[in-house]
């Protein structure tokens, strides 16, 4: 089921410098919710505050009700969230099967003695989350490279393994950073398909950080435009992109790149 995001009063500061300034915004269930602004303007840090690899100075982050602030990705995991990254983290001489296995950790029963002994228990559970991560990689497109190297790949499969190793955690909450960053055109759509799909079929809140505005328009239901890591306005992406405040952020920065 899919899950509720919400962030109230999120702001994170290192030593003097303010990176985020109060950040409230709530994601219904079911959702496709966009973070965009300017270079700088305090996405990343803001998913990392969400993702548990930041501690926010203050504020408040609930997943479903529950006070998430501070949790490390661990735990957070067992809150039904996942997350892929701007440069996938992929282990580029193991298969890409084994890559996207390394997601199934959330999944395991049983301790490491248990694993070590390989027990009748643990040697199903391995057999049923291989089964499933070639299931995912079949469904993204991927099945054919299952027992190739990750290296072997193009950095636009790669970032398609990161999603499959993501989605092998059973997500309620997924967040991706960049995920159209050095894409083409073809594979644009492609991706633009795919996270369709996780709304409609797998029931999954997803919260997306992009600069693409063209995904971000075409997906969205809602967006959240960061300047100078502060709020500057919600609304749609055909509102973000004709409201003053936006225009005047992005002059100057990358304007023309994200209106493209």
């Amino acid at each position: 089921m899919a899950a509720e995001l919400v962030l109230q009063d999120v702001s994170l500061q290192f030593g003097g410098i303010k990176v985020l300034q109060e950040v409230s915004f709530t994601v219904e269930p079911g959702q496709i919710f966009g973070l965009v602004g300017p270079n700088g303007a305090g996405k990343t840090s803001l998913f990392n505050c969400i993702s548990g690899h930041y501690k926010p100075t203050s504020g408040s982050v609930r997943i479903d009700g529950a006070e998430v602030q501070g949790a490390r990705p661990a735990t957070l995991a067992g809150h039904g969230l996942a997350r892929t990254f701007q440069h996938p983290a992929l282990q580029l001489h193991e298969t890409v099967l084994e890559n996207v296995l390394l997601g199934a950790h959330t999944r395991l029963p049983g301790g490491a003695l248990e694993w070590s002994l390989r027990t009748p228990r643990t040697r199903r559970a391995e057999k049923e989350l291989r089964a499933e991560a070639l299931e995912l990689l079949e469904r993204n497109g991927l099945g054919w490279a299952a027992h190739l190297p990750a290296d072997e790949l193009s950095h636009g499969l790669h970032k398609g393994i990161e999603l499959c190793r993501a989605l092998l955690m059973k997500p309620q909450l997924l967040l991706l950073d960049e995920p159209a960053a050095g894409l083409p055109h073809t594979e644009v759509e492609t991706l633009i398909a795919t996270v369709r799909r996780l709304r409609s079929e797998d029931d999954i809140t997803v919260v997306i950080v992009e600069h693409h505005m063209g995904l971000i328009a075409a997906l969205t239901d809602r967006v959240v435009v960061l300047d100078h890591g502060a709020k500057l306005m919600e609304g749609t992406a055909a509102e973000a992109q004709s409201d003053p405040r936006v225009i005047e952020a992005y002059i100057g920065k990358d304007a023309d790149d994200d209106a493209a």
